[in-house]
């Protein structure tokens, strides 16, 4: 089963992100369930969403501690330490960044994702809602799901701007780094 946890501010899209990425891996056949965790709606305010996925119905009912994917919508959510502490071993991490820093650095023991997803957003004349942009850097990043099914849940959920959001997808694939953990 992959539990993966999305983390981010709101404004960005990170609960629709996970209700997307659940509709494609529903279209590849596989079994999803999705909740989320935020308090006042607000733009800026952080919001946590979860997302488990498995190829038999999920029965489990209580909240992933221990996500074995990490989601970062926005850096200065990065905690290395509360990193560490939250998440398994072998555990792959995207962020949305538009450089490499130190605290990245600390991060050298996972496989970590980086994408500019806000600049993509910006570029497409999205604004701030990153979410398609990651869901194409979390295809390269977790080769669990083709970006083929995840622009089809795209298209079917997002209300407006339909192809600039398959755009960001495709543009989220191809401009991740991928940088290989240490074991």
């Amino acid at each position: 089963m992959q539990e993966i946890k999305f983390h981010g501010r709101g404004g960005q899209g990170v609960v629709t992100a996970s209700q997307m990425l659940g509709l494609a891996y529903f279209k590849g056949g596989m079994y999803p369930q999705c909740y989320s965790l935020f308090g006042g709606e607000r733009r800026g305010a952080p919001v946590v969403s979860f997302l488990r996925v498995d190829q038999k119905k999920i029965l489990l009912k209580c909240e992933i501690k221990n996500p074995n994917q990490l989601i970062i919508f926005d850096a200065s959510l990065v905690d290395p330490d509360e990193i560490r502490k939250q998440v398994v071993p072998g555990t792959k991490i995207l962020i949305n960044t538009s450089k490499m820093s130190d605290v990245i650095e600390r991060l050298r023991d996972f496989t970590v994702g980086i994408i500019d997803a806000s600049c993509i957003a910006e570029n497409l004349r999205l604004g701030h809602v990153i979410n398609t942009t990651i869901l194409g850097a979390y295809c390269r990043l977790f080769e669990s799901l083709s970006v083929n099914k995840v622009i089809e849940a795209v298209m079917e959920m997002v209300p407006a701007k339909k192809s600039e959001n398959a755009k960001a997808v495709i543009e989220g694939n191809n401009r991740v780094t991928l940088i290989k953990g240490r074991r």
